[in-house]
């Protein structure tokens, strides 16, 4: 590869186009100042880590940045490493909705499904 040539870094999280669309609706009705949607894995559970998917009001310098048709939508820099390769979904069913994960660096999850461990 010639210098003045650059690859694409592929993002760390593949959003389907259910879970952009999520983010859309999300935007449309944010705080007005949310400059964007972001995922997170605090410490939480029996499992250890938990995904929180939040508001942000300024954008963190080590944070990964991903820009969606309906908002921005940030993945936390302390994130990144537990959650490169995965897919982020939005689920929706009579019962329950929510944002559903398929991580492939989850070496298990709690049998409730709120935490999971890396």
């Amino acid at each position: 590869m010639a210098d003045s040539e650059t690859r694409e870094i592929p993002a760390a999280v593949v959003l389907t186009a259910n879970a952009e669309a999520r983010i859309a609706e999300l935007m449309a009705k944010a705080p007005t100042d949310a400059v964007g949607v972001k995922l997170s894995t605090p410490r939480r559970g029996c499992s250890g880590l938990a995904y929180s998917v939040d508001y942000v009001t300024k954008e963190e310098t080590f944070d990964e940045k991903i820009e969606t048709s309906g908002g921005i939508f940030y993945i936390d820099g302390a994130s990144v490493l537990y959650l490169v390769g995965s897919t982020m979904d939005w689920v929706e069913d009579d019962f329950a909705a929510g944002f559903v994960f398929d991580n492939p660096n989850a070496k298990g999850a709690c049998g409730c499904g709120e935490s999971f461990m890396v």
